[in-house]
């Protein structure tokens, strides 16, 4: 496999800005052959969906322009759908588990979780930041809590009954 598709392929996974020097020395490849690699997947890149932005450091797989009124139309679509059942499960682990990594949302749910993280995502619901080297952790947003009418989690009905539920099943789990 050529270096482009590498970095295609790395760039659809981490879903991400990538750091170019990061890049080098995943693959032991000189600068001048990521610049290379890059423009040859920018060339690629230009009869599909996606494009291929750089900067300075880093670079990032984007939807092509020409392409943003059929994404805004499918937005506005998932929007106005409600979240679901898988939506409010896996916004209750992130209320009483924040911050939580997909892979421990993953954990506890028992499925992938990606597609729902994204909707939350999109909905301002949650919040995603990331963390160096380890990938992301997710929190709940200002907008839910305003959403729920609350300034603070706590403030929830019963939220340290359910805290002191959730940290007994972890003890009992961890022996």
């Amino acid at each position: 496999m050529n270096l482009d598709v590498y970095i295609e392929v790395l760039l659809f996974y981490k879903a991400a800005p990538q750091s170019k020097l990061k890049i080098c020395k995943l693959f032991s490849v000189t600068e001048e052959d990521l610049t290379v690699a890059i423009e040859k997947l920018k060339e690629r890149l230009k009869q599909g969906a996606t494009r291929l932005t750089e900067t300075e450091t880093d670079i990032q797989l984007v939807t092509a322009p020409e392409l943003s009124e059929f994404v805004e139309s499918q937005r506005k679509q998932e929007l106005a759908n409600d979240i679901g059942k898988a939506g409010a499960e896996t916004l209750s682990i992130i209320l009483y588990r924040e911050p939580i990594s997909r892979a421990e949302i993953d954990r506890i749910r028992g499925v992938n979780s990606s597609f729902i993280l994204r909707n939350l995502l999109i909905r301002g619901l949650i919040l995603r930041e990331s963390i160096t080297g380890q990938g992301y952790q997710f929190r709940i947003s200002p907008q839910l809590l305003q959403h729920l009418g609350v300034e603070n989690k706590r403030e929830l009905p019963q939220f340290s009954e359910f805290m002191n539920a959730i940290d007994a099943f972890d003890s009992v789990k961890h022996e």
